[in-house]
């Protein structure tokens, strides 16, 4: 059943992107939701490609993304589509490839399925928990690095130039990225130990991500250790920790 809803998910999620490929560096309205979170048309168009395909593919599944009006009657629902039809629009805006159209599915408040699709560089992340994980087709794993002297984390751009990594420069390889739910596709696919934040990010920024990571071996956790659970009724993450395993507690460690 889950490799059936990963294809789904998959298709729709290489739809979106080629519509939101067609809004790149292309004339296109940008509205503001609230301070540093532009909204475009081409995460309105993603989001109605989303909703069309997941819903028709898996009618018994609610829905929870960020560019849709909340429908409570999704807390007592099993299955959710949760989506954010651009993780990154603030790069998207700027012409930076990193973001992602990120599609996850939970079951019972667990992440089981995730895809990320960045239509720029065509980088297809796929996972499903229990069936296995993906990079391009190709069957992926988290690493295996040991501990955190040389270990390559990805990391906000903006946290990095406020200087929040600077202690650690010199023991960790940093690669900011843009888009969080990219990030996380980085680590399942082994180009990276880890991603965290102790500041909060909603469902749909991770919940494809997380499904991706622990698909490919790895560890997700909030900023205290603890296993995320989806489908709240505000849904908002307290600090994101997302690792191969081996770094997980080293990482949890740096943000406490």
């Amino acid at each position: 059943m889950r490799e059936s809803w990963l294809k789904v998910a998959s298709e729709a999620a290489r739809e979106a992107g080629a519509l939101v490929r067609g809004y790149y560096k292309d004339a296109c309205t940008v509205r503001e939701k609230g301070e540093d979170n532009p909204l475009t048309d081409a995460d309105l168009a993603s989001n109605e490609v989303l909703m069309a395909r997941l819903l028709a593919a898996l009618p018994e599944a609610a829905w929870l993304s960020e560019e849709s009006v909340d429908d409570p009657a999704r807390l007592g629902a099993e299955l959710v589509w949760i989506v954010d039809p651009v993780d990154g629009t603030k790069e998207f805006t700027l012409g930076i490839p990193e973001f992602v159209v990120s599609v996850g599915l939970v079951e019972r408040g667990q992440a089981i399925v995730g895809v990320l699709y960045n239509p720029i560089t065509g980088e297809l992340f796929e996972g499903a928990v229990g069936v296995g994980a993906w990079y391009n087709g190709a069957p992926c794993r988290v690493s295996t690095h040991q501990g955190l002297d040389g270990a390559r984390i990805v990391c906000s751009r903006t946290e990095m130039k406020k200087g929040w990594f600077d202690k650690y420069l010199g023991r960790v390889r940093l690669d900011p990225v843009g888009s969080v739910a990219y990030k996380f596709g980085r680590v399942a696919a082994g180009q990276a130990e880890a991603t965290f934040t102790p500041q909060p990010r909603h469902e749909w920024d991770i919940c494809a991500g997380v499904a991706l990571v622990n698909a490919a071996g790895g560890r997700t956790t909030d900023r205290h250790g603890n296993p995320f659970t989806f489908n709240l009724p505000k849904p908002l993450v307290d600090g994101i920790c997302g690792t191969n395993g081996p770094v997980h507690e080293d990482i949890l460690g740096l943000m406490r």
